[in-house]
């Protein structure tokens, strides 16, 4: 199986790892994420005002490119999927928005919402599927007991992501019974790490990480697993506790016995 993948720009910097990781583990498992040429930056941040159309269609460049390779698109990084998916919603349900965007990219054929949006973690859930990866584990993680941290981003809006029930979400839990290792359901695992304030306000920032990391540790974390590269950063450059934070792909690499290949 292949698909069209959007790595985004952390991915090439900060948060190569992220990348590297599922990269490896895709092979692993038997498909193929096929990067995106001359991808650009989705923003970041997703443009609330009705009017930003500019600021939207570096996103609607990569969706239609999935569109026309008939693939489903690939997203790793939380803060991509969050504005790629709802900047996909826009085309698909706001007429105002998907004339304006389909005006400046002067496309062949319009793009009107067509592609389907997954993150790494639903390729995993809906089209793998997690009793298949338990399979495919050659080095269970036995013993470890590892906290889920969703933050902001993958959730919310929960019925635009549509990518678990915000309030009480369960595929990295599940996720993490896949790959032999126990979840540690808490408290603040769904609550925001106040990444997005780290360089203006960073005692704040830092109280909230602590807030998250002190709740997991309290229910017996061994550590916390995200796919956000900010999260990742804020937890282990803001927070006093020393609980260590990775990103998921890693474990996953690890447990498929192909980590190892990432290193060298």
């Amino acid at each position: 199986m292949k698909y069209s993948y959007y790595s985004g720009c952390t991915l090439r910097t900060k948060a190569k790892d992220l990348d590297a990781y599922a990269r490896a583990s895709a092979k692993a498992l038997g498909f193929e994420l096929e990067e995106i040429e001359n991808w650009q930056c989705c923003g970041g941040v997703y443009p609330l005002g009705s009017d930003e159309i500019a600021t939207k269609l570096s996103s609607v460049r990569a969706l239609n490119e999935a569109k026309e390779k008939g693939q489903e698109l690939v997203t790793l990084c939380s803060a991509c999927h969050h504005v790629i998916k709802r900047v996909n919603d826009d085309m698909k349900n706001v007429e105002d928005i998907r004339t304006r965007a389909n005006n400046y990219m002067k496309l062949e054929e319009p793009y009107a919402g067509e592609t389907t949006v997954l993150h790494f973690l639903e390729v995993l859930r809906d089209r793998v599927g997690f009793d298949k990866l338990k399979e495919k584990v050659v080095n269970p993680l036995k013993g470890k007991k590892i906290g889920a941290y969703y933050g902001c981003l993958l959730l919310r809006p929960g019925k635009v992501l549509e990518f678990d029930n915000p309030e009480n979400p369960k595929i990295m839990e599940d996720f993490i019974r896949a790959i032999g290792a126990e979840p540690v359901i808490y408290p603040y695992r769904n609550e925001c790490c106040g990444g997005h304030i780290a360089l203006k306000e960073k005692e704040m920032a830092g109280n909230m990480s602590d807030n998250i990391m002190n709740s997991a540790e309290g229910f017996g974390a061994d550590m916390l697993i995200t796919a956000c590269p900010l999260c990742l950063y804020n937890m282990n450059k803001n927070s006093k506790s020393e609980l260590p934070v990775y990103y998921f792909t890693e474990l996953l690499a690890e447990a498929l016995g192909v980590k190892e290949e990432v290193a060298k």
